[in-house]
C-alpha cells in the first residue's frame, strides 16, 4: 500500500514552483495542513505578521520544526518580522494543491459514507463531495444531506468519474469488500484515495490510498489508558520544554 512514499519537494520563487531534489515525507505533509490551518485562525483574528516562536507557543507546535519543514520549500520569512501570514497562507495553499478545487466520490453510503458527506468542513478546504456510490438497490437513487448529493450505482463508477471530475475517492465499505473497490476506483482513474475500511490494501504504482483506521487509533488510546505512569511522564515533559522555551531569549523567525 503506497502510504508512506514521499514526494518532491518544490520551491517557491515569487510564486515560481522549482521542483528539488530532496524527498519530503508524509509527515512533513501533514505538518504543513496543520501550519495552514493556525495560519487561517490567526488571518481571521486580522493578524498580519508571526513568528515561527510565538505561532509554536499559540498553537503548542515546535519553532524549529516548522523552520525545517517550511525550508523544504523555500524562504518565506523576513528576519526580525516573522512571516507575513497572508503570504504564508497562499504559499501552503499552493503546495498542498488546495488552489485547485478537489471532487470526492465516496463509495459506500452507509452509516459512515452519508456522515463523511454531510461533513461541511471539507468545503473549507477546496473539497466537494459531488457523488456516493453503492450496490444497494434501496439506496441508489437517493440523495444524501442538504445539498441532496446523489446515490449511484456503483457500476457507473467509471462513467461518473470521468462526467463529474472526480480525482478523489473514499472508500467507506466493509474490509471485505476494500480491495475490490480500490481496484475498481483504480480502473476508473482516480489517484488518490482515503480509505476508511479496516483492510490492508495493494495499490499500484502511481495511486497513493491513505488509510485511516479507527479501531487502531482507538486501541492505542486503550494503550495509553491502560500505562498509570504514561500521563504522568508526558505532562512532565511537556512542562520541562515549556520552561526551556520560556527561558531561551532569541530572535529567530
Amino acid at each position: 500500500m503506497e502510504v508512506s512514499r514521499a514526494g518532491d519537494a518544490a520551491l517557491y520563487f515569487d510564486g515560481t514552483r522549482v521542483m528539488k531534489k530532496e524527498k519530503i515525507s508524509e509527515l512533513t505533509t501533514n505538518r504543513l495542513s496543520v501550519y495552514l490551518r493556525c495560519l487561517n485562525e490567526l488571518a481571521a483574528a486580522g493578524i498580519k505578521t508571526v513568528s515561527s516562536q510565538d505561532l509554536a507557543e499559540q498553537f503548542n507546535l515546535n519553532s524549529a520544526q516548522i523552520r525545517k519543514d517550511l525550508g523544504y520549500f523555500g524562504e518565506f520569512g523576513v528576519r526580525g518580522t516573522g512571516y507575513f501570514i497572508a503570504d504564508l497562507r497562499r504559499q501552503l495553499t499552493k503546495i498542498l494543491g488546495l488552489d485547485q478545487p478537489h471532487r470526492v466520490g465516496i463509495i459506500g453510503a452507509g452509516r459512515l459514507g452519508t456522515a463523511l458527506a454531510n461533513y461541511n468542513g471539507l468545503s473549507k478546504s477546496n473539497f466537494s463531495v459531488v457523488a456516493l456510490f453503492d450496490n444497494d438497490p434501496e439506496k441508489v437513487g437517493e440523495n444524501v444531506g442538504s445539498d441532496g448529493i446523489p446515490v449511484h450505482d456503483v457500476k457507473h463508477l467509471a462513467k461518473l468519474v470521468r462526467d463529474e471530475g472526480i480525482d478523489v475517492a473514499v472508500i467507506a465499505v466493509p474490509a471485505r469488500a476494500a480491495q475490490k473497490v480500490l481496484n475498481q476506483v483504480m480502473a476508473a482513474g482516480v489517484k488518490a484515495i482515503l480509505n476508511f475500511a479496516p483492510a490492508p490494501l495493494t495499490s499500484r504504482l502511481g495511486v497513493k490510498v491513505k488509510t485511516v483506521d479507527l479501531t487502531t487509533s482507538l486501541e492505542s488510546l486503550s494503550y495509553f489508558l491502560a500505562q498509570p505512569g504514561a500521563a504522568r511522564v508526558t505532562n512532565s515533559a511537556r512542562t520541562n520544554d515549556a520552561n526551556s522555551a520560556h527561558k531561551r531569549q532569541t530572535h529567530e523567525i
